[in-house]
């Protein structure tokens, strides 16, 4: 009996701080805050923790100090390429600072934006919303719950970061109308996309100030079948090339105009956005996504601590990239 109550009894921080001949305050920051100390601190406190079968309790800290050692992700679509390395960064980050990372997919759905964060809210001790959906009163009232971060989404009094494609954009038309383009496409993507509403509006300046035509085909969503999808439209308006919302629609664009013999660039160009890896080789705007992720993070950190301004505004700047898929027009004006 008394050998089972021995491996039964929780060990206890004072044991581990004892055999590892430090403080307990230094193995508390080890499984809090292991930035703030020595890679070799760290490796020897957690090595006699684990030998000993300590593990820290996170509930009971929780209890004390009031703060969860974990933070949300919640995105509009996992699927999209844009979101793994935001997803990834965000996962580095936060490990750095002692969190794990609750991810929630609301699959383009604001109701479901709101549903993941207030299912989260008590299990977290803050949150990264990436390229929200909800409109901007249902997120400043999720803000009033827990920390919130915002990721490609502008409300004045929430800390946020922005991809300001309208450069990277700007480039892409200047750079079609180089080419001798004299008639664009910009394909949208979703009506409630901030980086969407970005783009296009980049695309119409730049276009105005160049004295291209231009016409918007809606795509509604950023799916490849959306790309596939939007071709008739596409071509029915006489353009020679076009700008899409994102990589992932431009790759349906390009796999369809393929499928109708086509060809890209030599009978039209197509130019995309964020970067993703792709086939063909896509003419895109560069999108930080990574250092996105991880910003967030840290100012989440910040304001969880209470030691960041609410309208921290981080913006991050884009550039085009000139691949295999835009080129001269093949049409004579």
């Amino acid at each position: 009996m008394e050998t089972q109550n021995k491996k039964s009894r929780r060990v206890t921080i004072q044991e581990v701080a004892r055999e590892s001949g430090v403080d307990r305050s230094t193995v508390s920051r080890v499984f809090n805050q292991p930035h703030l100390l020595r890679e070799k601190t760290v490796f020897n406190v957690k090595s006699v923790a684990r030998q000993l079968g300590y593990s820290p309790n996170s509930a009971a800290r929780a209890l004390r100090t009031g703060r969860n050692e974990n933070i949300a992700l919640i995105v509009p679509d996992l699927t999209n390429p844009f979101m793994p390395p935001i997803a990834l960064a965000v996962q580095k980050e936060a490990a750095k600072l002692g969190y794990c990372v609750f991810i929630g997919n609301a699959d383009e759905d604001p109701s479901h934006e709101e549903d993941l964060l207030l299912r989260f809210s008590d299990q977290v001790s803050g949150a990264v919303l990436a390229s929200p959906r909800s409109d901007q009163s249902t997120i400043e009232r999720l803000a009033e719950i827990i920390p919130i971060v915002l990721i490609n989404r502008d409300i004045l009094g929430i800390p946020r970061v922005l991809i300001d494609s309208g450069r990277g954009m700007t480039d892409a038309v200047e750079h079609l109308a180089t080419l001798g383009h004299k008639h664009i496409v910009y394909v949208s993507g979703p009506a409630q996309s901030w980086s969407n509403e970005q783009r296009q509006m980049s695309v119409e300046e730049a276009a105005t100030a160049l004295k291209i035509e231009l016409t918007v085909v809606s795509a509604k969503t950023a799916s490849f079948s959306s790309g596939v999808n939007v071709v008739d439209e596409l071509l029915a308006v006489g353009a020679s090339a076009c700008i899409a919302f994102d990589d992932v629609l431009a790759q349906g664009i390009c796999k369809e105009l393929e499928g109708r013999h086509v060809t890209v660039p030599g009978d039209f160009s197509v130019i995309g956005c964020d970067n993703i890896f792709s086939f063909p080789q896509l003419t895109t705007v560069t999108s930080p996504s990574t250092s996105a992720g991880q910003k967030s993070v840290e100012m989440l950190n910040s304001s969880i601590s209470s030691d960041l301004s609410p309208n921290t505004r981080l913006v991050l700047d884009t550039n085009l990239i000139l691949r295999n898929t835009s080129g001269p027009p093949k049409i004579k004006y």
